[in-house]
């Protein structure tokens, strides 16, 4: 008996060894707890985080609210705001017509040649913006949306700033850079006066835009488990994204004054500097810096906030895996893939052009149609309100149909429904007085709930042609294409000062455009992603435009991977999705 004893105890030691060899991150987190105390904590401070950046994202749009406005006359002064709006629906542009005279029963009126440079403002909820107090309006209409370009100029430049940042001096610490750019961009806009003082501050705090988001998006990935991660982070962010959309628009009424509700919506992003106390450094991201012993402390301080009882034999199995692994990454950095690499053969140069294209249209259009609430007979901020509701039905019918039919399905199937609704609108406001406001207002809430989920879709369906050894750097060249391209946006509304149904009309060219550019490329679902380029080359090989159609018809009998596959591939895809967001 003691002899077997012996044998038992020397087999459970060597158990244990062979277990230590493979004490990887996924492993070690999972004793450390991946669904716990500091997971919640994680998605509450997510949560506050995507109320503040919704706010901080969409306030230009709050600011420049523009009311219904005519030029201003002593005759005028003490009319209803029914009689001056009948006395100028007579002129072309009534609310930039100047006129001379006016008889007292105000069914005729003579025009000035004089430009006008003072407005009578019928103001909504009785807010006062920034557009009514400078006076920003029909010529130099265009002031606010050179400021909301160079806002998207400042998004392209701060998502590679901080992106490089973060790879530097961490997660936590670029995040709050981030942040502290948005509040000190937002914050000086009260204090303009000028076209130039107005777009430097715009750009500055367009340096936030997607960085004070995603980096904080990436520890998350991190430290929750799989399961958690796909219902908690989605109802998280649809949830409170919403919630920050609403709560700019009815802050602004609260307040009444641009000025103030930028001071009350940018002071909360200061509050972010509290994550460097709650918020634990990625621990991925110490071991690529060879900061092993960093990154067992932060998740020894994991352990303690969820109650787990880690061994310091897990630590040390963890910290051995964690030196053979860097060596590795060492050596493969040496023969990495480069992302030109992809241009070299002839069907992965045209999958990335295509899929530089989708990003470079739908992102502008995602921007336009969530900043069009003006216009559409109903009061911008309830407009704003309900926009913000299509929101979490949106993004859970993207992911039933993704799985049902498919990206490519999806993707193709509302870039080009969203494109008729969009042109529906446009042929709506052609009417001119004789539109239907219930029935334009229901399209543009089709519209914007349509590219909520068209932008999803073609993101998730582009990521995933890139082969995995360029796919962080891929993926991060197309959003930033997109990102680029959105400097359009503002004036694609603008359009609409000389044509009004204009910006809807391009809008649903582009996006019919976008749905032929997407029947071009293969379908992803229930596929072996390619890994290579090699594979990139041959992914989707022979596949006709419309073969996705017929796959939907024969199921998925043929397609559907093993248990076995499926949970390797979600391993890989789940650690790669951090990797990709890392890079």
């Amino acid at each position: 008996m003691p002899g077997a004893r012996r044998n038992t105890e020397s087999t459970a030691r060597e158990v244990g060894r062979k277990t230590d060899k493979n004490m990887d991150f996924e492993e070690i987190l999972a004793k450390c707890g991946n669904s716990s105390r500091y997971q919640f904590l994680l998605l509450s401070l997510y949560g506050f985080l995507m109320v503040v950046i919704s706010m901080h994202y969409f306030s230009q749009n709050v600011i420049s609210f523009v009311p219904d406005h005519w030029c201003y006359h002593e005759q005028l002064a003490n009319r209803s705001f029914a009689d001056i709006e009948a006395i100028y629906s007579q002129f072309e542009r009534p609310a930039c017509t100047r006129l001379a005279s006016i008889d007292p029963d105000g069914r005729n009126a003579t025009l000035s040649p004089e430009r006008c440079n003072r407005w009578i403002y019928k103001y909504d909820f009785g807010y006062k913006s920034m557009n009514t107090e400078l006076n920003w309006v029909c010529d130099e209409a265009y002031k606010p949306r050179v400021g909301q370009s160079l806002f998207f100029v400042g998004s392209v430049c701060g998502t590679l700033v901080f992106g490089l940042l973060g790879d530097r001096i961490g997660r936590i610490k670029a995040l709050i850079l981030a942040n502290w750019c948005g509040f000190l961009g937002d914050f000086s806009t009260i204090f303009a006066e000028s076209l130039t003082s107005f777009s430097l501050s715009r750009f500055v705090s367009g340096l936030a835009a997607d960085a004070n988001s995603y980096l904080m998006y990436i520890l998350i990935l991190e430290y929750v488990s799989p399961s958690l991660r796909n219902v908690g982070l989605n109802t998280v962010l649809g949830s409170f994204y919403c919630l920050g959309l609403i709560g700019a628009s009815w802050l602004a009424v609260w307040v009444g004054h641009w000025r103030i509700f930028l001071a009350c919506s940018s002071l909360p992003l200061l509050l972010v500097t509290l994550f460097y106390f709650l918020v634990q450094e990625s621990a991925q991201w110490l071991v690529t810096r060879n900061d092993i012993d960093g990154a067992i402390t932060r998740l020894q301080r994991v352990a303690k906030i969820n109650r787990r009882e880690v061994s310091d034999d897990d630590f040390k199995a963890f910290r051995g895996y964690c030196e053979r692994h860097y060596q590795k990454e060492a050596q493969a950095a040496k023969s990495q893939t480069k992302l030109l690499d992809m241009l070299k053969t002839p069907r992965m140069r045209s999958t990335a052009f295509k899929l530089l294209m989708i990003f470079i249209i739908i992102t502008p259009c995602y921007n336009t149609i969530a900043r069009n609430v003006e216009g559409l007979g109903i009061s911008p901020f309830i407009m704003f309100s309900l926009n913000a509701l299509t929101l979490p039905p949106s993004g859970y019918l993207q992911g039933l149909l993704q799985d049902r039919i498919g990206r490519k399905a999806t993707a193709v199937s509302w870039m080009a429904i969203t494109g008729l609704f969009a042109a529906g609108a446009g042929l709506v406001i052609s009417l001119g007085r004789n539109q239907n406001v219930l029935l334009l207002v229901g399209l543009t809430l089709a519209a914007r709930f349509g590219v909520s989920i068209a932008d999803g879709a073609s993101s998730q369906f582009s990521t995933e042609l890139i082969p995995t050894c360029v796919r962080g750097r891929g993926v991060a060249v197309v959003h930033v294409a997109g990102f680029a391209a959105s400097f359009l946006s503002p004036y694609i509304l603008h359009l609409g000062t000389y044509f009004r149904p204009a910006p809807s009309i391009i809008l649903g060219l582009l996006f019919l455009a976008g749905a032929y550019v997407c029947l071009l490329l293969p379908e992803t679902r229930n596929r072996k992603l390619p890994m290579s380029l090699a594979e990139g080359e041959e992914f989707g090989k022979g596949e006709r435009m419309f073969d996705f159609l017929r796959n939907l018809r024969k199921g998925e009998s043929q397609e559907v991977e093993t248990g076995v596959e499926m949970a390797a591939k979600a391993k890989e895809e789940d650690t790669l999705m951090t990797k990709t967001a890392q890079q």
